[in-house]
């Protein structure tokens, strides 16, 4: 069963987008929409907010993407803003074949569509002078040493 709940932040006025309709749809993406809502150098973010088109080469169509995260931080004097996207580990890395080819095939599919987002939000990043990362339970949960 899939984790969909609605996040209220605790700073709405730093929320760029509808306040009333931000979807976490997992416990580390809602992990992450506290981090930015009580961190202070973030100055705004969004949530599913940014629609970027992308072609899948699975079925060489146009598909929209909406990335999990944009933030600005200001750094040195300078608004730096990132795009994120949420993501298990394995979902980041080619599937290897599996004893059930059923269950190879439907991640070799998922991770190829992954793969054309992710190129998509890289040049969409690039073009607006903005940083794309992918951030898996090794960022989200890394403690401070």
């Amino acid at each position: 069963m899939a984790y969909k709940t609605k996040y209220e932040p605790e700073n709405p006025k730093k929320y760029l987008g509808n306040v009333n309709n931000i979807v976490c749809r997992s416990l580390w993406e809602r992990r992450f929409c506290k981090y930015l809502d009580s961190n202070a150098n973030v100055i705004r973010w969004s949530s599913e907010e940014v629609k970027i088109p992308y072609i899948s080469t699975i079925d060489r169509s146009i598909h929209t993407y909406y990335p999990d995260f944009v933030f600005e931080v200001l750094k040195d004097g300078k608004v730096i803003t990132y795009m994120v996207e949420i993501k298990p580990k394995k979902q980041t890395i080619q599937p290897k074949m599996k004893k059930n080819k059923k269950t190879y095939l439907q991640e070799s599919i998922q991770f190829e569509i992954n793969t054309c987002k992710w190129k998509a939000a890289q040049q969409f990043c690039e073009n607006n002078g903005w940083i794309f990362k992918i951030l898996t339970e090794n960022e989200i949960f890394k403690t401070k040493t």
